[in-house]
């Protein structure tokens, strides 16, 4: 998954930066990102709670995604694959 064409496939518009569905995209990728550096840097207590952060950060923006718009919701669900 790379962060341009994750981001950039879920823009309501050309210039979109801000909307919590590229928000959630990029927050993706940081995630995803932290999660394996913590696989080799187990002590890495800081980066942990930064990753804690950016999870809660995410799992807010999809709560306001499933109350406000709900088919947004389930086209970033379908196209980042977060949901098993």
């Amino acid at each position: 998954m790379s962060t341009e064409s994750s981001a950039s496939t879920l823009r309501l518009h050309d210039k979109d930066t801000g909307s919590a569905d590229v928000q959630v995209a990029l927050l993706s990728e940081r995630i995803a990102h932290l999660t394996e550096h913590l696989k080799t840097h187990v002590k890495d207590h800081s980066s942990r709670r930064g990753l804690l952060q950016m999870v809660a950060r995410r799992r807010s923006l999809l709560d306001y995604l499933q109350r406000t718009a709900n088919d947004r919701y389930k086209a970033v669900i379908a196209k980042l694959g977060l949901r098993k």
